[in-house]
């Protein structure tokens, strides 16, 4: 069965071939990564981050630990999805309608996506000084408006579905604690206004031992295919030497998200490059966004590595599906 993108056509995504002699479901791009640390004066480190078509273009949120080592939030552009500009001054976020104004903390790992006019951004927000999940938007990456915050400390790793589902938005995320969280499950909530949020569920949960034994967070907002959700996903183990990232991938019901189809047994992309082993926290694998093109299947996703730089790989959508099934852990 060949599984279709529903969506739109995206003639000019970023993509390079599958180079020769090559096996794997999910390639790296030759010239990773795709985002150096230091693009911009301000930066430590540019990664974990957020990118979307916009007016024939792209543009993206990302993650810019400044200098201070303190994490911001900065917008970039880029005519091609390789070649990117981004601004050295972080986001203002103005309050948005009905919101009270809050004190910038922090604000990492963001996640966009497009819902009617609208691009949702969605990020781990410094509330009160601990993690929660932010929530605001922006309609032409000029003026950005922070909405309340979606939950309490603590949470991470926010990412809302592109579209309602039974009318309500859905948003995945990951409950934590004030820490680096040596525990991690994914839940799915709805909302009827992307500020009041309940009816969680339980998604899916680390496994016995593995790649993924640890924790398990959303990645890139869930792409819809003919098959259910796809969503590709962190799984983390702990090793002797600490915590070690890398990118697996589920199917979700179509109209009931916290029920897994499959998920994959093993890992798609694993810390196995220099610049994803060595860096200012060794061996990370972060996806945070994903491109498709609903023409011919592709998809581009850009993800974290060893939260220095950001980096790009590319797969087709019907071979992701079919080796998530064919190599389902459940």
């Amino acid at each position: 069965m060949t599984t279709k993108l529903i969506g739109s056509a995206l003639a000019r995504i970023p993509w390079q071939e599958r180079p020769a002699g090559c096996t794997d479901v999910v390639w790296r791009y030759s010239k990773n990564p795709v985002i150096p640390r230091d693009l911009i004066p301000s930066s430590n480190s540019i990664f974990n981050s957020a990118v979307v078509p916009h007016e024939g273009a792209f543009r993206g949120v990302f993650r810019c630990d400044d200098k201070r080592r303190m994490m911001q939030l900065h917008v970039g552009r880029s005519a091609d999805g390789f070649d990117w500009e981004i601004e050295n001054d972080r986001i203002r976020f103005e309050p948005a309608p009905g919101a009270e104004p809050q004190e910038w903390i922090y604000g990492y790992d963001p996640r966009v996506c497009r819902i009617d006019d609208r691009y949702i951004v969605t990020w781990c927000n410094g509330f009160a000084g601990w993690p929660a999940i932010g929530v605001g938007y922006t309609e032409d990456f000029e003026t950005f408006h922070q909405m309340e915050n979606a939950t309490l400390p603590f949470n991470r790793n926010g990412v809302v579905f592109p579209r309602k589902i039974g009318g309500r938005y859905l948003m995945l995320s990951r409950p934590s604690d004030r820490g680096h969280t040596p525990f991690g499950e994914i839940y799915v909530s709805e909302s009827p206004d992307l500020t009041h949020w309940g009816g969680h569920r339980l998604v899916m949960r680390p496994t016995a031992g593995g790649w993924q034994a640890t924790k398990v967070g959303a990645g890139p907002v869930p792409i819809e295919t003919s098959e259910g959700w796809l969503l590709f996903y962190h799984g983390v183990l702990t090793s002797c030497n600490g915590f070690v990232y890398s990118m697996g991938a589920a199917l979700l019901d179509l109209d009931q998200p916290s029920k897994v189809i499959a998920r994959t047994a093993p890992y798609l992309l694993h810390p196995k490059e220099l610049y994803e082993q060595v860096g200012d926290v060794p061996n990370v694998v972060f996806p945070c966004a994903a491109l498709t093109d609903a023409e011919t299947g592709r998809i581009a996703i850009y993800y974290g590595a060893a939260d220095t730089v950001t980096a790009l790989a590319f797969c087709r959508v019907d071979e992701v599906v079919e080796f998530t099934r064919r190599n389902a852990l459940y």
